[in-house]
């Protein structure tokens, strides 16, 4: 069981999934559609990047629109990352999109694959289907309570999964992703964004008070556990992904100031629609299945996106 689809691979955790399974000598099928969430750019380097490895095979396309059958042609195990990502673009007139690229193409791929002998389907889900819920650590056994159109996408996508895994044994597993960082970080993200900022000697923008906490994820650690999914493929499974600790945007921003020893100017937002005010993932399951502890301390992690952010900008 050598090849793997991954949905999304051009974006930030798409691309280290992806370079992580060719680097083990996996053959990799990758696809994505190049929303205009974030300046194609960025994808488009990460493709040519992965491309250098023969092993990794390219297709562009609307997983709505493509001819998914042909896509699946061979492949042992679909990674599905491809998804409209954003809590507060997630309101109004957009949310039909959102439905279009997380909840219709997430059904369409699998109905494809329950007609394939694939052997293992990981679904990336989010914290964001739990909202608000003040008792933290947060397990996967709370009633999810979305606070955004984006979350409840991101939960029917889940719902979706099981659905096709109880009535058709379709051996799904999803992943609730706690607020992944790290290099190649889509530029909208709070991290980028900062990093940005200072580079450019520009004000940063907090949304809120800046009280708010995140259990921050790092990207190897993403990459760590999907390699042991792979290898335990614990399917019927829903699990939290964190970091193991919360920190709130404040502690962020003076760590930051710290790794960069640079000055910079806060200016403190509206809170958005849809924020929630804190996350921590309880990650005994996960850690009981996989043995996954995580590895990366967040200052260690901040200094890393920092020495990339330098590089482009």
């Amino acid at each position: 069981m050598k090849n793997v689809l991954v949905t999304g691979a051009g974006g930030f955790i798409g691309f280290w999934i992806t370079k992580s399974l060719l680097e083990r000598g996996f053959k990799v099928r990758g696809v994505d559609c190049f929303l205009p969430n974030y300046p194609k750019i960025f994808k488009i380097q990460n493709i040519k990047e992965l491309q250098q490895n023969r092993s990794f095979d390219f297709r562009e396309g609307d997983l709505n629109l493509l001819d998914l059958m042909n896509l699946l042609e061979g492949i042992d195990i679909v990674i599905h990352l491809a998804a409209l990502p954003g809590v507060r673009t997630s309101w109004g007139e957009k949310f039909e999109e959102y439905l279009i690229h997380n909840v219709l193409a997430t059904q369409k791929l699998l109905e494809a694959c329950k007609k394939t002998d694939i052997k293992l389907f990981i679904y990336a889900s989010s914290s964001s289907i739990y909202g608000d819920n003040p008792n933290i650590p947060l397990k996967e056994s709370y009633l999810p309570m979305p606070k955004s159109p984006y979350g409840v996408t991101k939960l029917a996508g889940e719902n979706l999964s099981m659905v096709y895994y109880r009535n058709y044994g379709l051996p799904c597993v999803c992943l609730r992703l706690f607020t992944v960082y790290g290099p190649k970080q889509r530029p909208d993200m709070a991290f980028h964004r900062f990093f940005k900022a200072i580079k450019m000697e520009e004000e940063i923008t907090v949304f809120g008070d800046g009280n708010q906490k995140r259990d921050f994820t790092y990207i190897e650690d993403v990459t760590e556990v999907l390699m042991r999914i792979i290898e335990l493929k614990p399917e019927g499974k829903i699990l939290n992904l964190g970091g193991g600790h919360t920190i709130s945007i404040n502690e962020v921003l003076e760590i930051i100031g710290d790794i960069t020893k640079k000055k910079f100017k806060v200016k403190y937002a509206k809170e958005q629609k849809g924020d929630v005010h804190a996350t921590l993932a309880d990650t005994t399951e996960l850690s009981s299945i996989t043995g996954f502890v995580p590895s990366t301390d967040i200052v260690d992690g901040l200094k890393e996106e920092w020495e990339w952010i330098k590089k482009i900008y």
